[in-house]
């Protein structure tokens, strides 16, 4: 499969990187205002094809664009001091008026991967640009949230994440919802799995993890000024998922009802595969938890409203 990638920075980058290295991809296209750091991105990229999998990497147009089956939308301006939140949400809407356009022009069956902050009322923002089935136009979500989550989990339980099955919903930022209540490890519930291993998860723990999942970014931005490793993975996860057809499922943010909020983008678990997402899931939460995501797709639907699309 043929992926473009909008935006050539660190986010855009390490999706690139990602994609070789687990063969999410045969051909992958990167596309930036700045030509010359897209051509130095492919270049240096390409240089790790022969450690990953056989995989054609270029800087290019969106004429190059052509064909392929998903496009990452990694691109957008930055927080200028003293700008609000709405203000930048317009600023970037502006330019997604034009990317968008360009990449449904020259690829006009791709799948639209959003990953362009904040990214759940920017994918909605181009699913209402795009005019594209809202199956086929993705945020990433909180399948970066998901990660730390499961992280935090599993190294509190002394066990491998991927041993951890639980989710984080909503938004993904501040209003974000951790869903204890449905998190398994194995097909065991948290409490019980903790109790077996001598690892209690006390309120203290349960405190501690919940602030490493809200609170991870910031920490990250304050070291190094922003994420990029992460999420490039996470991307790259979407991005394989989609070319297997491994009807796959992953916290991800469509355009759907959630709760009572009519046509919100925020993040469940859904199923994707080849044509995107063909489901979502509702996990058994509480009723606390229920209330927090339903506050959180409120919020998300208030934001989006407000821009007046």
């Amino acid at each position: 499969m043929k992926l473009g990638i909008i935006g050539a920075g660190m986010v855009g980058s390490a999706a690139a990187f990602s994609c070789v290295m687990r063969g999410a991809a045969s051909r992958i296209v990167l596309v930036d205002l700045n030509e010359a750091r897209a051509r130095a991105e492919a270049e240096d990229i390409a240089h790790a094809v022969p450690f990953g999998a056989a995989v054609q990497i270029d800087a290019g147009t969106y004429a190059d664009l052509s064909g392929a089956g998903v496009v990452i939308l990694a691109c957008g301006v930055s927080q200028k001091p003293g700008e609000t939140r709405l203000e930048l949400l317009s600023r970037n809407a502006e330019v997604f008026c034009t990317v968008v356009a360009e990449v449904t022009r020259h690829a006009p069956d791709a799948i639209l991967l959003v990953a362009s902050n904040p990214v759940d009322i920017m994918g909605q923002v181009t699913q209402a640009l795009s005019g594209l089935p809202k199956a086929r136009v993705i945020g990433s979500g909180t399948i970066l949230d998901t990660a730390r989550f499961r992280w935090l989990l599993g190294r509190h339980l002394g066990i491998a994440p991927r041993s951890v099955h639980a989710y984080v919903l909503g938004e993904h930022g501040d209003s974000e919802v951790l869903a204890w209540s449905a998190a398994r490890a194995g097909s065991v519930s948290l409490e019980s799995f903790a109790a077996q291993m001598r690892s209690p998860l006390t309120d203290a723990a349960r405190a501690e993890i919940d602030a490493g999942v809200r609170r991870a970014a910031y920490t990250i931005i304050e070291g190094k000024g922003a994420t990029w490793y992460g999420i490039g993975a996470g991307l790259a996860r979407i991005v394989a998922a989609i070319s297997a057809d491994e009807q796959a499922v992953l916290t991800v943010s469509t355009v759907s009802d959630v709760l009572g909020v009519k046509d919100v983008a925020c993040s469940l678990p859904r199923v994707v595969g080849r044509e995107g997402v063909s489901a979502e899931l509702m996990p058994d939460l509480s009723r606390p938890e229920r209330e927090a995501l339903a506050t959180s797709a409120g919020l998300l639907k208030d934001s989006f409203d407000k821009l007046g699309l």
